[in-house]
């Protein structure tokens, strides 16, 4: 089968299909720089691997401090292809730029088992969008001659953009990415079970939330009980995981949250407020 490889990688990400997957995101470093949490990258990484998320997504000079993910079971490991300017436009305002870093079959040659890439819209700026398309696009017809999945992470950021989470634009960014070669999507939680549920219902390939900015332990609890029970994949967590006080605890009780039925997730209690 032609997708036989693709199906492989995808497995050792997901694991089960009765269980959602729990990845972090550890991929912050090269556009906030040193932030807390990130500054002992091997330490961890070994926290991660020890608590039995399903994959780690990281930039290549990462690999170097990764040997914490060589166990049985590892994570997978996802690597970010590019690198863009959306993040610090959205702030501070200017021209937006994406670039690629590197290529599917450098990420292949590492070990990877997915590969992952941004998708903006909404900048009202039509060059770059484009080019936003043609890049995913090539980069999905290289993933499928090397059988490597394509996780692409879409956000609605700029000037036509009101409220980025809102239902209709993730509807939009989300097909987008799909209609372009995506094996799974990374996009924000619209703050809602009902309208993330719809967002979850129509997008063809599976869909796994982020964790946006951090937020205390019981605003986190909650979005994670909104989640599950929304029919999504599983979460891509970066900052509410590294940052929190006790990360091998956080991952500990996300990983129970996420394997409730999502109708007791949604009755879980939050979790206290952090001191």
């Amino acid at each position: 089968m032609s997708d036989f490889g693709k199906r492989i990688r995808l497995n050792r990400l997901f694991k089960a299909s009765h269980r959602k997957a729990l990845v972090v995101a550890f991929d912050h470093g090269l556009v906030r720089g040193p932030i807390a949490g990130t500054t002992n990258p091997s330490e961890q990484f070994q926290i991660f691997a020890s608590a039995g998320v399903n994959g780690v997504l990281m930039h290549f000079g990462m690999l170097r401090h990764a040997h914490a993910l060589l166990c049985d079971p590892s994570p997978s490991l996802i690597l970010r292809l590019d690198w863009t300017s959306a993040w610090a436009v959205a702030e501070s305002g200017g021209k937006l730029h994406a670039e690629l870093l590197a290529r599917p079959e450098e990420a292949l040659r590492n070990g990877a088992d997915a590969v992952m890439t941004y998708l903006f819209v909404g900048a009202g700026d039509l060059e770059f969008e484009a080019k936003e398309i043609g890049r995913n696009a090539e980069v999905a017809r290289e993933c499928e001659r090397l059988g490597l999945p394509l996780i692409i992470e879409t956000i609605a950021r700029g000037k036509a953009v009101q409220d980025p989470t809102s239902p209709e634009w993730i509807k939009l960014h989300t097909r987008m990415a799909a209609e372009i070669g995506a094996d799974v999507i990374k996009t924000e939680y619209t703050g809602n079970v009902v309208t993330m549920r719809e967002v979850v219902t129509i997008c063809p390939v599976p869909i796994l939330v982020l964790g946006g900015q951090r937020q205390s332990d019981g605003a986190v609890t909650k979005a994670i009980r909104g989640i599950a029970a929304s029919g999504a994949a599983g979460v891509f967590f970066g900052r509410n995981v590294f940052q929190s006080a006790d990360v091998a605890d956080f991952l500990k009780r996300t990983r129970a949250l996420l394997d409730k039925d999502p109708e007791e997730a949604l009755d879980t209690p939050d979790l206290p407020e952090e001191n």
